[in-house]
């Protein structure tokens, strides 16, 4: 839970402030556009133009639509703001070198500091809006803080997060409220910068297939992959012609050989894991000090520990090995303290 960013009850002063609010085309910038609009601010919505894939079908105009439509509905100006250079340098360059590198990329994260974060914050600023909005959730069973940690302290505090702190449920009912046309759209499934296109199948677009062997630690080998490139530590691989039953789990692999290394979940928990995780990229919210728990995977649990330097020292030994360049996220008594770049 983040605590330390201004709330939207706050804008009803008399000069009614100027905010720009990110609108998506789904419910929760929307109803952070009509919640602001309600408190008194003067409220534009900006449709964020991304890079998209060329020749893989991506539904942004159809985004866009919706988001025009929002506009509309409560009567507020709407601007488009072409990030696709930023998208494509900061995201989509980013994912692939992770990738090529044997690495686990975090591209939402990426896309927050680059795009929703960073873009948007200076065209905000270049156009004289008072603040930034988005439709971010920062508690609750939807909690995205942990997208958030590498975007700037000083964007951070002054951005606003209007359903920050809404259950999914009620931002719902808000939207029926106020009869927006998105009321009853669907979550987006998409990774941030592809829309509805999974990763999966951009870097199959990207890469291509590989097959190649995937191997057991003591050398065995038991199936087959379509490519080493396609893969991330930890994550649940679909092998074929397996000699027996998954589910099979990454544990390791080697770029330049196309192996795999996987084994069961029930023989992955035996493998001993550290205490202790490096990282690099540091970006503070609030002192290091004040940090007193780690998550280095998104929905994975809240680690108690401390920070030193540039490692965290868990105060027991962690459940899961982590995985290099995944993000680790700290936590402290106000919430979101920062986080960084997880070391090999």
């Amino acid at each position: 839970m983040i605590r330390i960013w201004n709330k939207y009850e706050q804008l009803n002063t008399p000069l009614k402030r100027k905010i720009f609010v990110g609108l998506s085309g789904g419910v929760d910038s929307a109803v952070s556009a009509a919640l602001l609009k309600q408190a008194g601010a003067r409220v534009t919505g900006v449709f964020i133009k991304g890079w998209y894939p060329p020749g893989i079908p991506c539904g942004w105009a159809a985004e866009r639509r919706d988001a025009m439509r929002v506009a509309a509905r409560l009567s507020i100006p709407f601007l488009t703001l072409d990030a696709s250079e930023e998208y494509k340098k900061g995201v989509i360059e980013y994912l692939l070198d992770e990738y090529r590198a044997g690495r686990t990329p975090n591209p939402d994260v990426m896309c927050n500091r680059e795009v929703k974060f960073g873009a948007f914050y200076r065209f905000m600023k270049a156009e004289g809006a008072d603040a930034m909005a988005t439709g971010h959730y920062r508690s609750g069973a939807k909690d995205q803080s942990y997208f958030l940690w590498a975007v700037p302290k000083e964007i951070l505090e002054t951005a606003l997060f209007p359903v920050g702190d809404l259950e999914k449920e009620r931002v719902r009912a808000l939207a029926a409220t106020f009869n927006l046309p998105v009321a009853t759209k669907k979550d987006s499934q998409g990774v941030c910068f592809l829309g509805n296109v999974s990763v999966d199948e951009f870097l199959r677009s990207e890469f291509g297939t590989n097959p190649g062997v995937a191997v057991e630690s003591s050398g065995r080998v038991v199936g087959e992959h379509d490519g080493a490139l396609l893969s991330t530590l930890g994550q649940r691989v679909a092998l074929r012609n397996a000699v027996e039953e998954g589910p099979w789990f990454v544990l390791s692999k080697d770029i330049k050989k196309n192996e795999l290394r996987v084994e069961k979940r029930s023989t992955q928990k035996r493998i001993s894991a550290p205490r202790e995780i490096r990282f690099t990229d540091a970006n503070w919210i609030q002192e290091a000090a004040q940090a007193t728990e780690a998550q280095y995977r998104y929905r994975g649990e809240h680690v108690p520990g401390r920070v030193f330097n540039d490692r965290f020292i868990a105060a027991a030994p962690l459940s899961e090995p982590p995985a290099p360049g995944q993000s680790l996220v700290f936590y402290g008594a106000n919430g979101l303290a920062g986080g960084g770049i997880i070391a090999a």
